[in-house]
């Protein structure tokens, strides 16, 4: 016999759906990931330096969504590579000091190659509008 403990057990406040056959989980922190057919959206995408005010947060989030299902695209062309094709590659331009410096000065996170073809393939299979060149 399963015994459950209900106090133990926490209720998830994240928000679950599917798009496009991929599993989505919206989550309250920093940054957007995607893991095949598994992807975690930020609920507060960061804005684009030269458009900020001028695209609705809604708009914004949906464009990213699109870019992230791109990844997943990404992952089901290279299967077991898309980690050190795409995955290794995309979180070092996210993540070291160098190229985070290197966006403060005006490139886009998009202008990378995993980044521009994660929106190629969002928007050509979604046919919805991705994240294009923001600078964030």
């Amino acid at each position: 016999m399963i015994k459950i403990y209900p106090h133990l057990v926490q209720k998830s406040q994240n928000k679950h759906y599917f798009y496009h056959g991929a599993i989505i989980t919206e989550r309250n922190v920093p940054s957007s990931v995607s893991l095949g057919m598994f992807v975690f959206t930020t609920t507060n995408p960061m804005k684009d330096k030269r458009t900020k005010n001028k695209i609705p947060d809604e708009e914004l989030s949906k464009r990213l969504l699109v870019h992230e299902y791109g990844h997943t695209i990404q992952s089901l062309i290279f299967g077991p590579l898309y980690l050190i094709v795409m995955g290794i590659p995309s979180t070092l331009w996210g993540f070291l000091p160098y190229f985070q410096n290197k966006r403060n000065n005006g490139v886009s996170y998009f202008s990378f190659f995993t980044e521009k073809l994660a929106n190629y393939l969002g928007e050509k299979v979604t046919k919805e509008k991705s994240m294009e060149n923001a600078i964030i």
